[in-house]
């Protein structure tokens, strides 16, 4: 098994495990942590972006092999020195190329770091938001998953999408891991 394989088949279990907990959450009303683990199924995506956006397949192997081998990703940058790519740096270039991916992490990492967003239950987190923040999440919705929210939606408004929204990550993911797989190059 090839160090791709290997990668894809881990990101592949991940996210099976990603889905049924999502289901289950999502059964049982705990929508924080449904949040969470759709920035948990983000953050693996947004790392095979990155890796279909290296060119070269000896560079996308290197940095394979460091998550393999429980070490971070590195470049070296133009002044010759050591660099560590963060996830910033995967997510800034996943939102260059699908714009939604920026707003569902950061709405995401609000439910995985602790923060007011987990007082859900008595405080809309979406009102929270910056006007723009709202309306780009509000377009996404809208869009793919035919909302009909407006910017002054809810959170309880967003909570029927929440489904559709982790289908569409996971099928955009899966589409990613078979790229990764065969060696292509990022042509969105």
């Amino acid at each position: 098994m090839t160090v791709i394989e290997k990668f894809c088949r881990i990101l592949r279990d991940r996210s099976e495990e990603n889905k049924s907990s999502f289901s289950v959450l999502y059964k049982n009303k705990l929508y924080g942590n449904c949040f969470s683990v759709l920035r948990q199924e983000l953050d693996s995506m947004v790392r095979v972006i990155y890796l279909i956006n290296i060119p070269d397949i000896s560079q996308r192997e290197l940095l394979v092999n460091k998550t393999l081998n429980g070490e971070k990703w590195t470049f070296i940058n133009h002044n010759n020195k050591v660099q560590t790519i963060t996830d910033r740096d995967m997510v800034n270039l996943a939102s260059q190329l699908r714009g939604w991916t920026q707003n569902v992490y950061k709405f995401g990492c609000a439910f995985i770091h602790l923060s007011n967003f987990h007082s859900y239950l008595t405080e809309d987190p979406f009102s929270s938001l910056t006007d723009s923040e709202k309306e780009d999440i509000v377009n996404q919705l809208n869009n793919y998953h035919f909302a009909g929210l407006t910017k002054d939606s809810k959170m309880n408004d967003i909570i029927p999408y929440l489904p559709n929204v982790m289908d569409k990550i996971t099928a955009n993911f899966e589409y990613d891991i078979c790229k990764l797989e065969n060696n292509e190059d990022n042509n969105f």
